[in-house]
């Protein structure tokens, strides 16, 4: 027995009725279309953890600069009593 109780003979009709109905021009391109999907998947997720690893570099850089420097302004009324 093969998968979950379908034996050979089973899969084999199977695929002929898939080819039957389909066509295996038609198989082979949503086959195509399938691997170019996930082609394309697997790229933009590899470049999504890339940006994000970028940013967040970005974000620490930001973080630094911010520590080292001072911020100057004037106060108002409101802001020197709440001090």
């Amino acid at each position: 027995m093969g998968f979950g109780g379908i034996g050979i003979p089973s899969l084999i009709l199977i695929l002929i009725i898939v080819i039957l109905l389909f066509g295996t021009k038609r198989l082979r391109g949503m086959g195509s279309d399938l691997g170019s999907a996930l082609k394309n998947f697997k790229k933009s997720v590899k470049d999504g953890t890339a940006e994000k690893n970028e940013t967040d570099a970005e974000d620490d850089k930001v973080e630094d600069q911010s520590a080292k420097s001072v911020i100057e302004g004037e106060a108002t009324e409101k802001d020197k009593d709440k001090v």
